[in-house]
C-alpha cells in the first residue's frame, strides 16, 4: 500500500455577500467579490497511489501532532494487516514526531524499545525519528519529498482539483458548512472522479 499524505491549511469559509451570476452564453460565471469571512479550517488528505482514491480525509481546526495521529490511526486501521505500507509526505516536523514513530513501531512483529523523547533512543531527536521512520526493513516506510520539492507529492494535484472544483467560486455560511462541503466532495471525487495519476515528469531540469 503506498499513500501519498499532506495538510491544506487556512482554508477560508468565505460567505459571499450577493450570489454570482450564472453562466450564461456571452458571459463567464461572475463571483461576487465581497465577504464575510467565518474563519479557517485544515484538511489533511490521504491518496491512495492506486487507485487514485482519497483513502481518508480530515478537516478540523489544526494539524497538530495529535491530529496526524488521529488521521494516520484511520487511514491504517483498514489495512494493518498489509505486508508493507509507504507514505510519502513533505519534511514537516509532525511528520517526523513521537506518535507516528510510535504507531510505525506498534505495527513491527516485535516492537523495537523507543527510549524517551530528547533523552535517548530512537525517540532522542528529530535525525534519529527520521532514521527509525525511513527504515526501509520496516512494515511502515516513511519517504521524505526534499525540502522545497512538495510539489513531488501527487496529492498537491488533488489538492488543486479540490481548489478548482470547490473552493474558488463557492459560498460557505459557516466553518461547520465549510467541513461538509469538503467531505461531500471528496465522498463524489471517490464516486466519480478518482483514477490513478499518471506520473511523467522525467526528473529533468525544470531550468537551464
Amino acid at each position: 500500500m503506498t499513500y501519498r499524505l499532506d495538510e491544506m491549511t487556512g482554508i477560508q469559509a468565505l460567505e459571499r455577500v450577493m450570489p454570482g451570476l450564472d453562466l450564461k452564453p456571452g458571459r463567464c460565471v461572475r463571483v461576487e467579490f465581497e465577504y464575510c469571512r467565518h474563519g479557517t479550517q485544515t484538511l489533511i488528505a490521504a491518496l491512495n497511489v492506486a487507485t487514485g482514491r482519497i483513502d481518508q480525509a480530515s478537516v478540523g481546526n489544526t494539524r497538530t501532532e495529535q491530529d496526524l495521529e488521529a488521521h494516520l490511526k484511520a487511514l491504517l486501521a483498514p489495512v494493518a494487516e498489509a505486508p508493507k505500507i509507504h507514505l510519502v509526505m513533505d519534511c514537516l516536523n509532525t511528520h517526523r514526531s513521537e506518535a507516528l514513530v510510535r504507531l510505525a513501531a506498534a505495527l513491527e512483529p516485535v516492537p523495537p524499545a523507543l527510549g524517551q523523547k530528547g533523552q535517548f533512543g530512537i525517540l532522542q531527536s528529530m535525525a534519529t525519528r527520521t532514521e527509525f521512520l525511513t527504515n526501509p526493513e520496516h512494515r511502515l516506510v516513511v519517504h521524505f519529498t526534499p525540502k522545497h520539492c512538495s510539489w513531488l507529492n501527487p496529492i498537491e494535484i488533488w489538492f488543486s482539483i479540490l481548489v478548482r472544483k470547490l473552493l474558488r467560486r463557492a459560498s460557505f455560511k459557516s466553518q461547520a458548512h465549510l467541513k461538509a462541503k469538503i467531505l461531500d466532495f471528496v465522498d463524489y471525487f471517490n464516486r466519480t472522479m478518482a483514477k490513478p495519476f499518471k506520473w511523467n515528469y522525467t526528473g529533468k531540469p525544470l531550468t537551464l
